[in-house]
This record gives structure tokens, C-alpha cells and sequence, in this order.
């Protein structure tokens, strides 16, 4: 099953990405692991913390009137 979220702040890209992250069974760690970064680094996306990219980019976004949505489909171990 998919499902598929508009992407309208870095928080909503986080809460996005959190569940992704939870339909296939991830911790944090387990994650940070699996793209070679730390725990702290998805904590942090995950709760839409500022940064000077993010913030240009939804900026960026809104100014142009660009939408973003994110879909999530639960990956398969083996890929």
C-alpha cells in the first residue's frame, strides 16, 4: 500500500520521512545506518529542524508557487 502526503514546511517533510521510516520497521539508528549518518542527523530531519538550505528551498517553493508531495511506498529488505 502507498500513500501520499503534500510536503508544505521542513516539518511536514519530517513527519513524512518519520513515517515512512516506521512502516518498514526502522529504528532511527537502524536508518542512520542503513545511508551511512548518525541518529542525531535523522532526528533532526525528522523534526524539521531549520537550516539555511531547507528554509531557501520552501522559500523558494512558495515564491514560485511549486508543490511538493512525497509517496510513500514500504520498501522491500532485499532492495
Amino acid at each position: 500500500m502507498t500513500y501520499t502526503g503534500k510536503v508544505t514546511s521542513p516539518e511536514s517533510l519530517g513527519r513524512i520521512l518519520q513515517q515512512a521510516r516506521l512502516l518498514n520497521g526502522w529504528s532511527q539508528r537502524e536508518l542512520a545506518s542503513r545511508i551511512g549518518t548518525t541518529q542525531r542527523y535523522i532526528w533532526e530531519i525528522e523534526a524539521g529542524k531549520p537550516s539555511i538550505f531547507v528554509d531557501r528551498l520552501f522559500a523558494l517553493m512558495r515564491e514560485t508557487g511549486t508543490e511538493l508531495t512525497a509517496t510513500i511506498a514500504p520498501r522491500n529488505d532485499d532492495e
